[in-house]
């Protein structure tokens, strides 16, 4: 029984928030991230959308031992501190950090990353779906 308790907490813990699209895409423009670095606010959304779904709790083990955490899928080997990953820890935060419903940190760190020579191009995902690609359905109706 004390299994299934903390099996239940563990999977509650770890679902996070999703946003729906266009919430999350007014969330990146007040947190400044309308072409921060010369990335537009659809080059984001897309992003986000093909790294976590927009889920502020998703949680990805690399093959490499490395482990990519929330709603940007920051990598523990460059940027955050898990404990497990020897870690540059480039955005001086633990990746718990990045796990929760205040997005805050998960943005200034996506920021950091971004800062970067590989800038946007560090996350496979917006290379495979996102880059020179037609995003503008990422913002429709959003009206921003």
């Amino acid at each position: 029984m004390k299994f299934l308790v903390f099996a239940l907490l563990l999977v509650a813990g770890a679902n996070g928030k999703v946003f729906e699209r266009c919430d999350w895409a007014r969330t990146l423009k007040e947190h400044g991230m309308d072409g921060y670095k010369g990335v537009s606010l659809a080059n984001w959304v897309c992003l986000t959308q093909w790294e976590s779904s927009y889920n502020t709790g998703a949680v990805n083990h690399n093959s490499d031992g490395s482990t990519d955490y929330g709603i940007f899928q920051i990598n523990s080997r460059w940027w955050c501190e898990d404990g497990h990953t020897k870690s540059s820890n480039a955005c001086h935060l633990s990746c718990s950090d990045l796990l929760t419903d205040n997005v805050d940190k998960a943005i200034n760190c996506a920021k950091r990353v971004v800062q970067d020579p590989a800038g946007v191009g560090a996350w496979v995902a917006w290379r495979a779906h996102c880059k020179n690609q037609d995003l503008s359905k990422y913002l429709n109706g959003c009206h921003l």
